[in-house]
């Protein structure tokens, strides 16, 4: 509880113009002698303070500096078929559809006219539908594994998570929309927007995935436990909600 204290003070400073230097070192030494559910403990005491939910995504940076990589830990542990773990694979996934979108974007920025539904465009579909799809994704989250953690006191990540599907949801769906409406648009005005809406949508699903992995998917399963039975009741809920296109099989 004295670590979660001295975190929390740490977090707060950090929004207030002091040093960022000197208080970022100092949360660093600090995160590197806690796990993510004592993080967790700090960004809700932010809010129960009055922090924004804008405010506290600006400090996540530093947790991201700070977190060593669980990922593959984590995974190794977990039975197949575990939400955390389909989650886990949906987010491998979903990465390489970012890596790709990046790539095809540099391809269509650097062409000078509309060459017509060439490959590149066709594979710019492709991801497009695909970010769109992962909303099953999301809102397994958001109806099943953040009610579970905020009914267990957790609210600050959840909070922090839905606001960033918020954010992401309508770029995704412009992402779509322009990607089929790419011949009837000026094509300058098109790869304006595209580049635009990449350069969104990838930084930010990157930086929200990482965070996932490494703050909010540890937190829950030290706060759950090894309760097969509430896991089981978890993934019952998952199921009825369905999964994503791209979804490996357990």
């Amino acid at each position: 509880m004295e670590k979660t204290e001295q975190l929390t003070n740490i977090l707060k400073r950090l929004n207030t113009g002091e040093n960022p230097e000197q208080v970022r070192a100092e949360a660093k030494e600090l995160l590197e002698t806690i796990g993510p559910e004592d993080l967790a403990i700090a960004e809700q005491n932010l809010l129960d303070e009055g922090l924004s939910i804008e405010d506290l995504q600006g400090l996540c940076p530093i947790h991201m500096e700070v977190l060593g990589e669980q990922v593959e830990k984590m995974k190794a542990e977990l039975p197949k078929g575990h939400i955390v773990s389909t989650l886990v694979s949906e987010h491998d996934m979903i990465l390489g559809f970012l890596d790709h979108l990046q790539q095809v974007n540099d391809a269509i920025q650097r062409m000078p006219e509309y060459p017509g539904p060439t490959e590149e465009f066709r594979q710019l579909a492709h991801i497009a539908e695909h970010l769109v799809e992962t909303e099953r994704h999301h809102q397994r989250e958001e109806d099943v594994l953040f009610p579970e953690l905020e009914q267990r006191g957790v609210d600050g990540p959840p909070a922090v998570m839905r606001q960033e599907h918020n954010e992401l949801r309508p770029r995704k769906r412009e992402l779509k929309e322009i990607t089929e409406q790419v011949g009837e648009m000026d094509f300058g005005a098109f790869k304006e927007r595209l580049d635009e809406l990449v350069g969104f949508i990838v930084p930010t699903l990157r930086d929200h995935i990482f965070k996932e992995n490494n703050i909010l998917y540890p937190t829950a399963l030290q706060v759950i436990g090894p309760d097969n039975e509430v896991w089981q009741r978890l993934k019952d809920e998952c199921d009825e909600i369905g999964y994503c296109c791209f979804t490996p099989e357990a």
